[in-house]
């Protein structure tokens, strides 16, 4: 049975319209408990969320789900999505949820789930989940005496801090230091500040007060222009601004300049391997990545391995060939000795590491490559019976087209998103007014074979 609800990172839409229904969300509950049934004992969820409105209705649908079912269920609040993934290992939980959109507005929500280990479900697990929402739950729910129970783990932001803190070398603070960090209203409000601030540095918080609707609004990894400002305006030596629920990041150095994933990935990388503890001899990225990115490794000896959009297939990539170090561009920063899935201030602390033991300013640090010039446009266009515009031949000339343009000095990308109505439109290569042009023509050959409401365009 093919996929239907989870895309490329979950179950994911627009909240109290389907899927992103209480109903659905309490199948989903239902039919997740069944797939991780494993004996007799006593079984447990972790259930985490971020802070937009809607988690306060998923929230007690998923509860009323597992529980109906027999499975226990342990809730920790709002806390970041790797937050969730630890206490799921940490607890000996049999699965983890997180409620979280990630960079989305408010008025998205989703369900991630995550297994026994701590990673992402795999492609198979998700669609046996469906399948067996579709079969039903005849004679599957709990007896009145085996319901299972609720509970909330009061010290679960604690035990959060103190492992983000253990993947900070011994011996080295923060001390002298004054960092931004932007926690986007969402998940990280409380964890990322104290992090901070209990190794030594001194915090400038923004965004650190949500209110169910302010999540990732002008603020954050998707809108870091708040921290990059607020990195000047204190005269900061480092901004980081995480995304709604904490596990990717983007950073401005002490100039306000922003520095992306590809940047953060190819300085712990280096770092790891001058080291000796870099493994599987390269970094894991996606199709995304600058290939200034790939050319820097290559010149160091390093291999870049690429992957589909996702950190989840950065990380199933990571596992089967045994790297360390992995992420996307867009700022999941996936660092397999500290934890399962991308997170933002674990990464944040990696990369302050290497620029207090170098002693330099992070724009001297950061700037790891001369990145190729890179133009990304998305077009949205409305779904007619599964189609898209890309199946259009006007448009396969145009892909055509732009890649022989480019010739052997650059490459073009197209994809649909995973998780959104949106074709996303890429090329890169050494002449940024040439990118450009070959990014417009195929982003005019799409809007015109596409309906007519797909006529927005999002740098």
């Amino acid at each position: 049975m093919a996929r239907k609800l989870f895309g490329t990172d979950g179950i994911r839409g627009t909240a109290n319209s389907e899927p992103m229904t209480a109903e659905t969300a309490l199948k989903v509950a239902m039919a997740a408990a069944l797939q991780f049934r494993r004996g007799n004992h006593r079984h447990l969820v972790v259930i985490g969320k971020d802070t937009r409105l809607s988690g306060y209705m998923l929230e007690p649908a998923l509860v009323a789900g597992f529980v109906s079912m027999g499975m226990d269920v342990t809730l920790v609040g709002p806390m970041p999505t790797p937050a969730v993934a630890m206490l799921t290992r940490s607890l000996r939980a049999d699965m983890g949820v997180m409620i979280s959109a990630s960079h989305n507005p408010y008025y998205d929500n989703g369900i991630k789930l995550f297994g026994p280990d701590g990673y992402k479900l795999s492609d198979e697990v998700e669609a046996a989940i469906e399948a067996r929402m579709v079969e039903g739950f005849a004679g599957d729910l709990a007896g009145a005496k085996d319901l299972g129970r609720a509970q909330r783990l009061d010290d679960a932001i604690g035990r959060y801090i103190e492992q983000a803190k253990a993947t900070f070398p011994r011996g080295l603070r923060l001390d002298g230091l004054k960092i931004v960090v932007d926690c986007a209203n969402g998940a990280a409000y409380k964890v990322a500040p104290k992090v901070l601030w209990e190794l030594g540095a001194e915090v400038i918080p923004v965004a650190v007060a949500p209110d169910g609707f302010n999540i990732n609004k002008e603020c954050g990894a998707t809108a870091p222009k708040a921290m990059r400002d607020a990195v000047v305006a204190h005269g900061a030596h480092l901004g980081i601004a995480l995304d709604g629920d904490a596990d990717r990041l983007i950073l401005a150095d002490e100039t306000g300049t922003q520095i992306d994933g590809d940047q953060v990935m190819a300085l712990i990388g280096c770092a790891c391997a001058d080291a000796g503890t870099l493994r599987g001899g390269g970094v894991v990225a996606t199709v995304m990545s600058n290939l200034g990115l790939e050319l820097h490794l290559k010149g160091r000896g390093l291999s870049l391995a690429r992957t589909p959009v996702g950190d989840r297939y950065v990380v199933e990539h990571m596992r089967e060939h045994g790297y360390n170090v992995g992420g996307e561009q867009s700022g999941h920063i996936v660092l397999s000795d500290h934890g399962t899935t991308g997170d933002g201030l674990v990464a944040a602390l990696q990369v302050l590491a290497v620029i207090q033991q170098s002693g330099k300013p992070a724009s001297e640090v950061l700037r790891v490559f001369q990145a190729l010039p890179q133009v990304l446009k998305n077009v949205r266009f409305e779904p007619a019976g599964g189609t898209t515009p890309l199946a259009a031949t006007s448009v396969q000339n145009a892909i055509r087209a732009g890649e022989a343009r480019l010739g052997g000095t650059g490459r073009v990308l197209i994809r649909k998103s995973g998780t959104e109505p949106l074709i996303r439109v890429m090329a890169e290569g050494d002449d940024q007014g040439l990118v450009t042009a070959v990014v417009d023509d195929i982003v005019a050959a799409i809007k015109e074979a596409a309906p007519a409401p797909a006529s927005k365009v999002a740098e």
